[in-house]
């Protein structure tokens, strides 16, 4: 659409310090309602895809260790073109132009697009080495699908206000919703797929009508932010800027914080993702039994801590800076790791134990989604750092990289994962699992002998093999959170005080409006 033809809008962004109308007022508190809304339904086709598709596989497939690399690379091969497709996407925005603004249509073509994608992938029956061809198609397809409303949603906070109290209160709520839409998911998947409460009595089956209720959900909780939410769109009577990477590798290289926040928060997601990623399913199902209501309770109990956290963010921001707070979260992460390996391998493989281990991720988890938060606020701070320095805001590709940053660290995960499957011999049992699965899904067997043959192969799996799962999803995110903590001491620059005084500058350059 040509942009001469566009009205010109009225600025809704909220400035600090910067009075705002009665008006203006309930569209604040409407955006701050409606625009986390949106994500819940997102983030149950995130956890759907990223968290289940590997052990999905590994309990419905027989794979062979050339097999299973071959999915690797494919899953690490294609979130690498994530990292490179989201700063596109993010350009692709900027340039957008419609009465609609340049958001909401990826917003909804996106959403769409992924709800096929997910229900294709979880309703195939195909095994082998046409499944892994499939898998390529599917999984590719799936990056571009997601990345189109996942930077558009994100990318919309810094044009919803520039207040950093409400960006606080926008990040903090739409984390919650994401937590929401991620915890119903994790603990009803598990419920629902695994043991004697599968749906269709197989893994199979489960999935399947699981992965179609999902994708109807994304699009439904959409609507909330596309109808509701009204975001600032002041640039729309700016010039298209052509795509090109330069202009991308200009944005990144031109923003020192920004390029710091790129290497910390990419170590954060690694050791954020890694126990979601299925080295905590997998040890879960092998210590204490093949049944999916105790890894539902352990991610419910373990994310239960991060959803409190995410409503008081705003308060304790205003009390404590970020880096206490960084301060605060690297010690509960590394008393959760000790009280993890109490639980898990010093005690014995008993209720106890189970509950030791779970109270301890949930303290762990609490640490390192805290630093998730304050990583958040610190990727879009640079905006205006950015705007200061080169007079460009830049909003849409500055953004992108916290998606771009998560799909990497979860290749990075995927990699870590399946080594650690071939390291201990994981595929060795859940192929005979996965076997066991097949055969109820066609009914070959009943669901009773489904079970007591599982329950089999669970008794063969080695101390060795428990133990160093456990040890894998203990110490990986403890070392890497560590790192990350440590460099956002040394290098983030944009405290609360540096922020507010660039905001000022921009004032008095005439750009606070901007």
């Amino acid at each position: 659409m040509d942009n001469r033809k566009l009205k010109p809008r009225e600025h809704n962004v909220d400035a600090p310090g910067q009075p705002i109308s009665e008006r203006k007022r309930r569209k604040r508190n409407r955006n701050l309602i409606f625009y986390p809304l949106g994500t819940i339904g997102r983030d149950m086709m995130y956890y759907l895809f990223n968290n289940c598709i590997l052990t999905y596989i590994l309990f419905t497939k027989q794979l062979t260790h050339q097999q299973l690399l071959a999915i690797t690379g494919i899953m690490v091969a294609a979130r690498i073109f994530d990292a490179l497709n989201d700063p596109v996407m993010g350009n692709i925005i900027e340039q957008t132009r419609t009465k609609w603004g340049k958001f909401k249509p990826w917003l909804l073509a996106g959403v769409l697009s992924t709800s096929i994608v997910i229900y294709l992938a979880f309703n195939t029956k195909l095994q082998g080495w046409s499944f892994i061809i499939f898998f390529g198609f599917i999984y590719f397809a799936y990056s571009i699908t997601f990345t189109m409303h996942d930077i558009s949603y994100w990318g919309m906070i810094p044009a919803l206000s520039r207040d950093a109290d409400l960006r606080n209160q926008y990040t903090s709520r739409a984390s919650f919703c994401a937590g929401i839409g991620s915890t119903l998911a994790s603990v009803m998947i598990p419920i629902f797929t695994t043991g004697d409460k599968a749906i269709g009595g197989s893994a199979g089956n489960a999935y399947g009508v699981i992965a179609l209720v999902i994708a109807l959900m994304g699009p439904l909780f959409m609507l909330f932010t596309l109808f509701g939410v009204k975001e600032h769109r002041g640039d729309d009577m700016e010039p298209r800027m052509h795509l090109n990477f330069r202009r991308i590798s200009r944005t990144i290289t031109q923003n020192d914080q920004l390029r710091a926040m790129i290497l910390i928060f990419l170590l954060q997601q690694i050791a954020n993702s890694l126990v979601f990623g299925g080295i905590g399913s997998s040890f879960i199902y092998f210590r204490y039994g093949y049944e999916g209501g105790l890894y539902s309770l352990f991610s419910m109990v373990g994310v239960a801590a991060t959803a409190v956290l995410m409503l008081i963010y705003p308060a304790l921001s205003r009390k404590y800076a970020r880096k206490q707070m960084m301060t605060f979260g690297i010690i509960m992460v590394a008393c959760g790791s000790a009280i993890e390996v109490l639980g898990g391998l010093v005690m014995p493989s008993s209720t106890p134990g189970f509950f030791v281990l779970t109270i301890g991720y949930m303290i762990v988890n609490l640490g390192l989604y805290g630093f998730y938060l304050i990583m958040m606020i610190s990727i879009v701070n640079t905006v205006e750092y950015n705007q200061l320095k080169t007079g460009h805001r830049n909003e849409a590709i500055i953004t992108s990289m916290r998606p771009l940053l998560t799909k990497m660290g979860s290749a990075l995960v995927v990699a870590i994962t399946s080594l650690t499957y071939i390291l201990f011999s994981v595929t060795e049992k859940t192929n005979q699992i996965s076997s066991f699965e097949q055969q109820a899904q066609v009914g070959q067997i009943t669901d009773t002998a489904r079970m007591e043959g599982i329950r089999g192969v669970i008794a063969g799996v080695s101390s060795s093999q428990t133990n160093g799962l456990l040890l894998a999803m203990v110490l990986i995110p403890l070392v890497f959170g560590f790192v990350s903590y440590v460099l956002y001491q040394k290098l983030y620059k944009l405290d609360e005080k540096t922020y507010e005084d660039i905001c000022r500058q921009l004032e008095k350059k005439g750009q606070g409006e901007a």
